[in-house]
């Protein structure tokens, strides 16, 4: 048997007043949103070709002479405006995910810590993948199949911040999505559950996926599967990670 780490007895002896987390929960929020006011200032010097960029997809498949619109007097002010606000968060995820982080090391014991670089690194990886992997694959394939199966004599013109709540609901929705693995193994490592109860519930778990597709993607089949599919995928990794974890963790600690 194991002697008592030194550091897990001060996590057990060590309690913080209520009123001292809530100010070690305010610091580390300030904190975060004064990274995304300093990290918007140069993003929205580069609001316009950046919107260029996420309005590719749709621009290159549109008919010559086709373009988008603003049906608001502030939309072409907002639009960008919006789109440097969002890049700002979503550049920021690393620190913001290091602030959570150092918010809730204090109560985690030694063994629980040690996984601490791994899943951040894994946790921002997995979500610029969704992302990236909603930009050149899924955007391509849904606004193709929306300008095929429009009318024929009706010009598709899209209101630019339609647009713009659309293309960042996607990237929100696909990188949350690809953070299934990680969210399984920590379920797993908590106690919440084990990897083998979670797949016995593959199942639910698949039709879950499919209707977390359908109330997060357009109305269209399409975009529905591209990402319920790679939601099941993910979990049955999670699944096999925290499977292969849970060996290693008995060969070290018999």
């Amino acid at each position: 048997m194991t002697s008592p780490n030194p550091d897990d007895e001060a996590v057990d002896k060590t309690h913080q007043p209520f009123l001292e987390h809530i100010v070690e929960l305010r610091t580390r929020i300030l904190r975060s949103l004064a990274l995304v006011a300093f990290l918007f200032l140069p993003v929205y010097y580069f609001a316009e070709p950046l919107f260029n960029f996420v309005a590719a997809p749709l621009m290159s498949r549109l008919p010559e002479g086709s373009g988008m619109i603003a049906t608001q007097v502030a939309s072409p002010f907002l639009a960008p405006f919006k789109l440097a606000i969002y890049t700002a968060i979503f550049i920021g995820i690393p620190f913001l995910l290091h602030q959570l982080w150092s918010f809730v090391s204090p109560g985690l014991y030694r063994h629980e810590k040690r996984f601490a670089l791994p899943l951040l690194t894994s946790s921002v990886a997995l979500f610029y993948c969704g992302m990236a992997f909603s930009y050149f694959l899924v955007f391509p394939i849904v606004f193709t199949f929306f300008i095929e199966i429009s009318p024929t004599g009706i010009n598709m013109m899209t209101d630019i911040n339609q647009y713009l709540d659309f293309v960042m609901k996607m990237f929100l929705a696909f990188g949350l999505a690809f953070e299934i693995p990680v969210a399984t193994l920590l379920m797993v490592w908590s106690g919440l559950t084990t990897a083998d109860a979670m797949a016995a519930k593959r199942p639910y778990i698949v039709i879950g996926c499919f209707v977390l597709g359908m109330f997060l993607t357009p109305p269209d089949v399409v975009s529905q599967l591209l990402l319920a599919l790679p939601m099941w995928l993910l979990f049955e990794v999670g699944v096999g990670l925290a499977r292969l974890f849970n060996r290693t963790d008995e060969v070290a600690d018999p």
